[in-house]
């Protein structure tokens, strides 16, 4: 058995290393008999070689061995680079322009047929599958392209701040269940039986304590954990980039992210020449496009019309303005086009969300026409198109009804007809900050308060007058980050009074008990000299789901969870033994989950 270090990586020779004597090893990509020649594409993760078995040129013994490899086993071979001619130069591989000549060969590893095929990456295969084959879904290509990627991210990340004077700690995993957020993942503890730890849904609390302990700038890479339901842009456990600074204000710490994610940026994009970041209030998104997230790679805002709907005939509507609804539009260019049918399409789709149905208009000459317009006077259809700023081959799409419901519906709606129309440029990287969010909500279900963000936000400066009066009229100091539609991050002022953050729990109805029980330790911390500070949280995986192309965030972690929080190539959650169970003084009922 010879050596296997290698020589050179299966993605490294070139032209430059013809006639040298190489040692290569990894996996076997494809093979091919042509013409009793072997030949066969060797794989690492920086590229493809081909290795050239030729009996003219080896021995019996070795031209048999390789006649015996298969695809996916683990070889080493020695031999010569060889120029190819000049026919048989591959463009499409950095190594095209030549071949190796082997003359010595180990078999380290051979392999079972895969699930899957491995160098086919074309070859559509079911996502549960390659989540159960994950090792070899990884081989496929894709996957390790994206690991690379977080890998660049990751150390740019680190170099950046440390250059901007934050310091890398880690917080605690083991933490503690606190009110507010998703549900926590517990875990017992055997030595303080009946006791429970959390994972962290964020470090939060730690790294306003760093603040307090005076390290002045934090950051981290953090493992985070939500026990919540699952989406194509959500996992269980997940990445951030956590940072906190003191004696800073909004803009101080959304410049140093605007410098970051332009170096992020130019990872995938070297070429790019300016990014943008404008500022919209969370009132004037929600207004414009009815969501806090919104994708302005296209336009197509929503457009109010309580006035006009208010002074038509038009029942149907006036009945949702008279029950405090509200009336919006969108504008489809060229969309006059559509047929009756598609636009039912849309109604249809509209409904998912609660919208009861779309009204439209056409603008197919100088005025508007639909089975609607009798219902407007010829002043109201001019006003109509003047403000839906609606030319010939437009439609108009109207909805009126509760106005979260309407924001929600025609927010997919202009998303989905972006799509279908092609409004979208693939390579555009679209980023807006979301500023001004209130501070507090009203929970229908529970029928009580709670906090828009964490109740750890500093209420805006302006609003602290009404904070008794009418709390949910109160802004936040917030600042959300938004990406292609997505909201990649966010953050905000913290308090750090204590009279104030007692204020705030109290506001929550959290009783003394619970504010000292969860709380007592930080509330007790503000009271020992608080500077002013401020952070923000990246969600890392939305992050380079984004930069990688792609709508499930599956596709840039190593070993996800499927949507249902099961991991199908280890089968976890799963089941532990009695012993362990007894040591912590748990006791379960039993449940059969079988694996498919």
């Amino acid at each position: 058995m010879f050596d296997y270090r290698r020589t050179h990586t299966c993605g490294e020779l070139r032209s430059s290393h013809i006639g040298k004597i190489v040692t290569l090893s990894g996996w076997i990509h494809r093979r091919r008999d042509h013409g009793g020649i072997i030949f066969i594409d060797l794989r690492d993760r920086f590229g493809l070689t081909q290795l050239v078995f030729d009996p003219k040129t080896i021995s019996e013994e070795l031209f048999d061995q390789a006649s015996r490899l298969r695809s996916e086993w683990v070889i080493s071979v020695k031999g010569q680079v060889i120029a190819r001619t000049e026919k048989m130069i591959n463009p499409k591989l950095p190594t095209g322009e030549l071949e190796i000549y082997v003359k010595e060969l180990e078999i380290l590893s051979s392999s079972k047929t895969p699930p899957f095929s491995i160098c086919d990456e074309d070859i559509e295969v079911n996502e549960e599958l390659r989540l159960k084959y994950r090792y070899l879904d990884i081989r496929r290509g894709l996957v390790a392209h994206n690991l690379l990627l977080r890998h660049q991210l990751m150390l740019t990340t680190r170099n950046f701040m440390s250059e901007q004077g934050f310091v890398e700690i880690s917080t605690p995993i083991l933490g503690k269940s606190t009110p507010e957020g998703a549900r926590d993942y517990l875990v017992p503890s055997r030595i303080y039986p009946g006791n429970f730890y959390a994972l962290p849904q964020s470090p939060q609390i730690f790294k306003q304590l760093l603040m307090i302990s005076g390290m002045d700038r934090y950051f981290q890479i953090a493992p985070c954990f939500r026990d919540e339901d699952l989406r194509s842009d959500r996992q269980p456990e997940f990445t951030q980039i956590d940072l906190e600074m003191s004696f800073g204000k909004p803009e101080d710490i959304m410049s140093i992210i605007e410098e970051l994610m332009t170096k992020i940026i130019q990872i995938v994009s070297p070429n790019t020449s300016s990014i943008s970041f404008p500022k919209m209030s969370y009132k004037d998104c929600l207004e414009s496009y009815g969501t806090d997230h919104p994708d302005l790679r296209f336009k197509m805002p929503l457009v109010r019309l309580d006035d006009i709907i208010e002074q038509s005939e038009f029942t149907v509507l006036r009945e949702q303005l008279a029950q405090k609804g509200c009336i919006k539009a969108v504008l489809v260019k060229n969309g006059a086009e559509l047929s009756r049918r598609e636009i039912e399409t849309y109604t249809q789709f509209v409904s998912l969300f609660g919208v009861s149905g779309l009204a439209w208009m056409k603008c197919q000459s100088e005025s508007l026409s639909s089975n609607i317009t009798k219902f407007f006077s010829s002043e109201l259809l001019t006003d109509l198109k003047n403000r839906m700023q609606c030319e010939i081959g437009d439609l108009i799409l109207i909805a009126g009804g509760e106005e979260a419901r309407i924001n929600q519906g025609l927010d997919h709606l202009r998303r989905k007809i972006a799509k279908e129309r092609n409004l979208i440029d693939p390579s555009n990287m679209h980023f807006a900050w979301v500023t001004d969010f209130p501070l507090l909500r009203w929970n229908t279900d529970e029928r009580r308060i709670e906090s828009e963000h964490h109740p750890f936000t500093s209420p805006h400066s302006e609003d602290l007058e009404i904070l008794n009066t009418d709390p949910l009229k109160v802004r936040a100091l917030t600042y959300d980050l938004v990406l292609n539609g997505y909201e990649i991050g966010g953050g905000s002022q913290r308090i750090h009074n204590s009279e104030l953050q007692n204020k705030i729990f109290e506001i929550l109805h959290l009783s003394k008990n619970v504010i000292q029980e969860k709380f007592g330790f930080f509330v007790e911390a503000l009271e020992y000299g608080a500077p002013p500070h401020l952070g923000f949280a990246f969600g890392l995986d939305r992050i380079l789901m984004i930069l990688a192309k792609t709508e499930n965030i599956r596709d840039v972690i190593a070993f996800p969870k499927t949507q249902k929080a099961s991991d199908l190539m280890i089968q976890t959650p799963a089941k532990v033994e009695k012993k362990q169970l007894n040591d912590l003084k748990v006791q379960i009922e039993p449940i059969e989950i079988i694996w498919t």
